[in-house]
């Protein structure tokens, strides 16, 4: 689960890490009145989305407008939020489509000397915490990555031991630090891993950490992520949820307990296991097109979550074809099939559908798909599947 960057700062500024003062805001009225509460001279007007990139952002139908601004009244912070709210702001993370900016984030500006990067996220390669640090702060870690390798620094947490001052103290000479600033920079780290490690999150990125001109260390900006079998830990967590930024099938599929995550291809997916889903998903891929979806429906699903999992699939615009490919363990194929069979009866069928299944009462779910009178195509295995399906979809594209 994503949360926005006003929101993961006030949870940061709950264990300790240094924030600027902020107001989040859902009109121009709110805006001007937050910029007069600051009352700093200069302040920052935010777009609050589930993307970064936002200051070289571009609104659609202001292209002299970016998702972030500086202002130095509260009139122009008005008049910034009247430029800012309810349009959509397109940046390199949206995609073309862009993303509604609902709430603007009003903050205190600051007299920035250097701009630093900070990140803690989990490594599942090494199977551990890395915290990440760059000298190269304010620009795309990809980009810094690609151009200044030598800039960036990690360190791995052992598990066992969790974070050790030494680590926080050798990045920060790593990064150029000196004196206090040392001592500043490893409080900030502390801080930060606590809360990464308390709240469950799987990413915490600051970009930029900021070295201001009176020699203070704060976060400009945040982005929090959180691993969301963790959630039923943490009510507050949990009440951050911002339902108009995630995808509205990945909301559904949520509701119904199914794994589903949107893609950009266009063959539907609905698969039993996860390793499944990903096998299903690659040997689409090589046979020429893209999977709409990453779908595992479970291995005991009931006929209620597979028929909720086969509208979302069909609700879809993007999707010209759908495969569905059970292996029956715990997961009757019969079962399987009557939710198909009602799904599509119940949606409205428009699209080719090939089924696959295996195990289980196989000899029953085959029975009841032939039997169904739909158009639906049955393969014998993974492979003539995806050929099927593959060849129907083209050839629905040539008719």
């Amino acid at each position: 689960m994503n949360i926005h960057e006003y929101q993961a700062k006030d949870l940061l500024r709950s264990f300790g890490v240094p924030v600027p003062p902020g107001v989040a805001v859902g009109s121009p009225a709110e805006a001007r009145e937050a910029a007069r509460q600051l009352d700093s001279g200069v302040v920052v007007v935010k777009a609050q989305i589930h993307a970064g990139g936002r200051g070289a952002g571009r609104y659609v139908g202001e292209p002299a407008c970016g998702g972030v601004r500086l202002v130095k009244t509260p009139e122009d912070a008005q008049h910034a939020a009247f430029e800012m709210l309810d349009r959509v702001l397109v940046t390199k993370q949206t995609g073309p489509e862009g993303r509604l900016v609902r709430k603007l984030y009003i903050e205190a500006g600051s007299a920035i000397e250097h701009e630093y990067y900070l990140s803690i996220l989990l490594d599942r390669e090494a199977r551990r915490i890395v915290i990440v640090a760059s000298s190269e702060g304010g620009m795309s870690i990809e980009d810094v990555a690609a151009e200044k390798p030598e800039s960036i620094h990690k360190s791995w947490i052992d598990p066992t031991i969790g974070l050790s001052d030494h680590q926080s103290r050798d990045l920060a000479v790593k990064l150029g630090f000196t004196g206090k600033q040392i001592a500043a920079f490893a409080a900030i780290v502390r801080s930060a891993y606590t809360a990464f490690t308390t709240l469950d999150a799987s990413l915490l990125e600051v970009n930029p950490l900021a070295l201001t001109k009176d020699g203070a260390l704060v976060v400009l900006d945040a982005k929090m992520s959180f691993d969301e079998n963790g959630l039923f830990r943490h009510a507050n967590v949990r009440a951050l949820r911002d339902p108009d930024e995630e995808d509205p099938r990945e909301q559904e599929a949520a509701r119904f307990g199914l794994s589903y995550v949107g893609l950009d291809g266009t063959i539907g997916c609905m698969v039993n296991g996860a390793g499944l889903a990903m096998a299903t998903m690659d040997i689409i891929n090589s046979e020429g097109e893209s999977p709409a979806n990453f779908l595992d429906v479970g291995g005991g699903a009931s006929r209620e979550k597979v028929a909720a999992a086969f509208r979302i699939l069909l609700a879809d615009p993007n999707v010209e074809g759908v495969l569905v490919n059970i292996f029956g363990g715990i997961m009757r194929c019969d079962i399987i099939a009557e939710a198909v069979v009602s799904a599509s009866r119940e949606v409205g069928l428009h699209v080719p559908l090939v089924v696959r299944l295996a195990g289980t009462n196989v000899e029953e779910g085959m029975a009841l798909i032939e039997n169904s009178g739909l158009d639906v195509t049955v393969a014998s295995d993974l492979a003539d599947a995806a050929r099927k399906i593959v060849a129907a979809v083209r050839a629905r594209r040539a008719a």
